[in-house]
């Protein structure tokens, strides 16, 4: 594999994307969200001025693990499948298919984390004016997260889009993926839970949590910024079972690091075999 196609690839899709009208709307209206959020949230408790950083992070949790995944999915979608035709010169070129799909996906991602990474810097500045720098290495692991997250949905999406071929089936399917994980899945374990009783449903919940990246970016996020006072039980679980948080956030982001490598094997094999 020739690295210099693969970035060379990546450039021109970072280039499109950036470009792209819909990269700055999200950059702008993720970066308001995550500065008001950090704003408001004092205001609810009766008080005035910014959050702290550990506070902030709790804050924008929900607002991460809902609306990266979908942007991710998106994004990638629109990237895997686009233009048939430039597709085809694309593949055409004396590259492989293996490049093409790395380059797209590095593409399209540093898109993503730059739009992601205005609005965490932009209202990390204020807070740190605001509060100082208490809680500021969780705020950047926490940020770190989420890019693993958007990075996960980014390789899920370039398997749904390669395994569909056309864009409104790969969108479809994409959308299916955004509902399964962020709102369905959590509803499909604790009814699975519903089945056992005592450490049996422990362990349940424990394996269940590696099956949703969005569910291990939470419970990892939880743990780093030690608010197990809202663990759900698929957290309360896996702390039980490791009797520590850091194994525990170990495990999860090598969790997260696979969902990101086998959809990205799959589709890679899948696009060897397609004719185009």
């Amino acid at each position: 594999m020739d690295m210099r196609s693969v970035l060379h690839i990546a450039r021109q899709e970072l280039t499109v994307n950036i470009r792209n009208k819909w990269t700055i709307i999200f950059a702008i209206i993720f970066g308001l969200l995550v500065v008001s959020i950090a704003y408001v949230g004092m205001m609810v408790e009766g008080f005035s001025g910014m959050q702290s950083f550990t506070r902030t992070s709790a804050s924008i949790l929900n607002l991460v693990l809902y609306i990266v995944p979908l942007v991710a999915l998106t994004m990638g979608t629109l990237s895997f499948t686009g233009d048939r035709g430039a597709a085809e010169l694309l593949y055409s070129q004396p590259v492989s298919r293996t490049e093409v799909l790395l380059g797209k996906l590095i593409g399209v991602f540093l898109s993503l984390a730059i739009s992601t990474l205005l609005g965490f810097v932009l209202s990390g500045g204020i807070i740190f004016l605001q509060t100082g720098s208490q809680g500021i290495v969780s705020y950047g692991l926490f940020v770190a997260l989420t890019l693993g997250l958007s990075l996960t949905f980014l390789s899920l999406a370039a398997l749904v889009s390669v395994a569909s071929g056309r864009k409104s089936k790969a969108f479809g399917l994409s959308l299916f993926v955004w509902f399964f994980f962020v709102l369905f899945y959590d509803l499909l374990t604790l009814g699975g839970t519903l089945l056992f009783r005592g450490r049996p449903a422990n362990t349940f919940l424990f394996v269940s949590l590696f099956g949703n990246p969005v569910d291990m970016v939470r419970v990892a996020s939880l743990i780093i910024l030690d608010d197990v006072t809202i663990f759900g039980a698929s957290g309360a679980a896996l702390l039980r079972f490791l009797g520590g948080s850091t194994l525990g956030v170990v495990l999860l982001v090598g969790g997260l690091t696979a969902w990101i490598i086998l959809p990205l094997r799959i589709s890679r094999r899948v696009l060897e075999r397609q004719d185009i």
